[in-house]
């Protein structure tokens, strides 16, 4: 059975999701006191982590850092009323892999739950290598670390994931559809977006080695070569 710590402040919410969630089998660790999620992650040991941003004790994005260097794979799903992009942004770069805005639908709910333990799967059965030399760079694959002419560079945890699917599918068309629905879940426009953001990043992140190119092939997708 799969195990979810959410941890909600709104009881009646949290009593709601918390419920849909078990009546789909998924075994939930509700908290509801950000002082408290992080020796809850620890004795559970989830699968998946649901967090929401504004809690009382300890802000989700914390919670989502502290986490992140106990597990560096487990999967982080963001819950917030705000809808600024510098929030989006501050939520993936404090380790969250997804981020889903109140109100939502227990069925978006649950299909970003199950498409991102889906990948976590999916890397474990590929048994991906801790480190990969990607040109005159080298990519850490568990810590979300480029080295680049001996200094270091940190990646969220979506650009670490962008940048592997890219390589997995080097010097062939990777289809914009297919990573769309492998780290969001779905290809709505706002995800579009943020690919195309992701995209940008790693090019900067890639440019110190000019035998590396992502090239946009348009309407389709990428070719990274290297």
């Amino acid at each position: 059975m799969t195990k979810v710590l959410y941890v909600e402040d709104e009881p009646f919410l949290g009593q709601i999701v918390k419920e849909s969630l078990e009546s789909r089998l998924f075994q939930v660790i509700m908290i509801t006191d950000g002082n408290e999620a992080l020796s809850a992650f620890q004795i559970h040991q989830p699968d998946i982590c649901v967090l929401d941003v504004m809690l009382p004790g300890k802000d989700g994005y914390s919670i989502g850092q502290e986490i992140r260097k106990i597990n560096p794979l487990i999967p982080i799903i963001y819950v917030t009323a705000k809808v600024q992009t510098d929030d989006l942004v501050k939520g993936f770069e404090s380790g969250g892999n997804d981020y889903l805005r109140k109100p939502f639908s227990m069925e978006e709910l649950i299909i970003r739950i199950n498409n991102l333990l889906n990948i976590t799967q999916q890397r474990e059965k590929n048994n991906f290598k801790e480190i990969l030399r990607i040109g005159a760079i080298e990519f850490n694959t568990q810590r979300f670390e480029l080295k680049i002419n001996g200094q270091i560079r940190k990646l969220s945890h979506r650009e670490a994931e962008l940048l592997n699917i890219l390589y997995q599918n080097r010097n062939r068309t990777t289809l914009r559809k297919e990573i769309l629905l492998k780290l969001w879940g779905d290809d709505s426009f706002f995800n579009s977006r943020n690919l195309d953001v992701y995209i940008t990043k790693l090019r900067e992140y890639l440019r110190e080695d000019p035998s590396i190119e992502i090239i946009t092939i348009k309407g389709v997708g990428y070719n990274f070569i290297s």
